[in-house]
């Protein structure tokens, strides 16, 4: 990586070829779909990324939490050349191939609950949502869904629904989905109900309880859809009290428990699916992001019970599990086994939590450090006694990072939560860079409160 910026060194972005191709952008790609930054990829290796202009970056993005074995990784890219020689496409409707049996057996094995699975796979996490809600609605008979404050589920028009957010994810795009019922979250450090964990006794638990005698009856409630770790509304943990009551639940009103692990599965929380932190096991899993290694890929892991309860020709598409994306994924599993990322998630977790700990120390802009593992989130207050969120300065920090050379994005609801999906196998030093040229950008904004 030459000719451009290190990372570390400050950059003008976009620079000239990055200017050439946002032109074209802007003129042919809506402006609707999101960039975090003028950044236009040349190429990329682990955890670094060059651009179209030579500059180097440190990736704390990973794709949005999809690279979790790094950018191009060798044995991945390696069984994607082989099945290309083979056959790209046949519609496993039409032609079934063993790599995708293979993947659905291998995702069975590899979810927790000792009991018969089933797995299908899809495209995107959104299709993996939506499959799970069908499945379950088709084998329960009921219409009705719990969802929750600050969930994110994606953006066809059910996962959309099932999504909290409105600005930008619903905005100007209802009606909506009827049967769906949205309850607070456990987020402690902005409780919804104003109480202070423990003391609080899962207070959220009994609202959810009160709900059913108010305005839902539990006899009508298909699924219970929750994130172990909510993503894109802020990267918030859970006391383990909460998802246990959930799934007491469950069993108490025959409702099936669906484990959103988009963002929060495939080894980032240092295991392999963050459910497994709180000791329960769901009715349906639902993976996608990391589980490609970078190919387009989702899945919806449920008992066989209910994922065979759904009559013939109701699941499936055109694409999916799609042959390459399925040897993509049968590699990205068997590395992440073979090379102990679990482990090296924890430790890389242990690292980054321990220096960000240290700037709390320092800068009162840093009002909550949280996570599991990789899986973490800091979130910016200009006050900590008031907790009032400091999104435009979170925004300052952002770009400060970007100027250096460190890919970094915001989440939240209130946008000043920063959050880290750097890949399991970037290196320590490649680490301790990228908070170097964090810790810089904090400090220089934290003087300005």
């Amino acid at each position: 990586m030459s000719k451009g910026t290190k990372a570390g060194e400050k950059r003008t972005l976009p620079r000239e070829k990055a200017k050439e191709i946002l032109t074209l952008r802007n003129e042919y790609v809506p402006k609707g779909v999101f960039q975090v930054g003028p950044f236009i990829v040349s190429k990329a290796k682990g955890a670094m990324v060059e651009d179209v202009d030579g500059n180097e970056y440190i990736d704390f993005a990973g794709g949005i939490a999809v690279l979790n074995i790094g950018h191009c990784n060798d044995a991945v890219v390696s069984a994607i050349k082989e099945q290309a020689d083979k056959h790209l496409h046949t519609c496993f409707h039409v032609l079934m191939y063993e790599s995708y049996i293979e993947l659905a057996k291998k995702l069975c094995e590899i979810t927790p609950g000792g009991f018969p699975k089933q797995a299908l796979l899809i495209n995107s996490g959104a299709e993996a949502v939506e499959n799970a809600i069908k499945v379950a609605r088709r084998y329960s008979g009921k219409p009705g869904v719990i969802v929750f404050e600050n969930a994110f589920h994606g953006r066809t028009t059910l996962a959309m629904a099932l999504t909290s957010q409105i600005k930008y994810y619903k905005f100007g795009f209802g009606p909506f989905v009827p049967y769906l019922h949205r309850v607070p979250y456990a987020y402690c450090y902005r409780c919804p109900h104003k109480l202070t964990y423990p003391d609080c006794g899962i207070h959220c638990l009994q609202r959810i309880e009160d709900s059913f005698v108010n305005y839902m009856a539990p006899e009508e409630i298909a699924a219970i859809l929750v994130e172990p770790i909510l993503g894109e509304g802020g990267y918030v943990i859970p006391p383990v009290e909460f998802l246990k009551g959930l799934r007491k639940m469950c069993d108490e009103h025959n409702i099936v428990f669906i484990a959103d692990e988009v963002q929060s599965g495939m080894g980032r929380t240092g295991k392999m699916w963050a459910i497994e932190h709180f000791g329960i096991v769901p009715d349906v899993l639902l993976a996608a992001k990391s589980l490609g290694g970078g190919m387009v890929l989702s899945a919806t892991i449920g008992r066989k019970e209910i994922m065979d309860s759904v009559d013939v020709g109701g699941v499936g598409g055109t694409f999916a599990g799609n042959p390459l994306s399925c040897v993509a994924a049968l590699k990205t599993i068997e590395t992440i086994e073979r090379d102990k990322l679990l482990d090296r998630a924890a430790k890389l977790g242990n690292m980054a939590k321990g220096r960000l700990e240290s700037m709390k120390g320092k800068y009162e802009i840093i009002g909550d450090v949280r996570g599991l593992a990789c899986m973490i989130g800091v979130e910016l207050v200009k006050d900590r006694e008031t907790k009032a969120p400091a999104t435009a300065e979170t925004k300052a920090i952002l770009k400060k990072c970007h100027e250096h050379g460190l890919l970094i994005m915001s989440c939240g609801p209130l946008h000043n939560v920063i959050r880290f999906m750097f890949p399991l196998v970037i290196t320590e030093e490649e680490l301790t860079r990228g908070f170097d040229i964090l810790e810089d950008a904090i400090s220089e904004v934290n003087v300005t409160l």
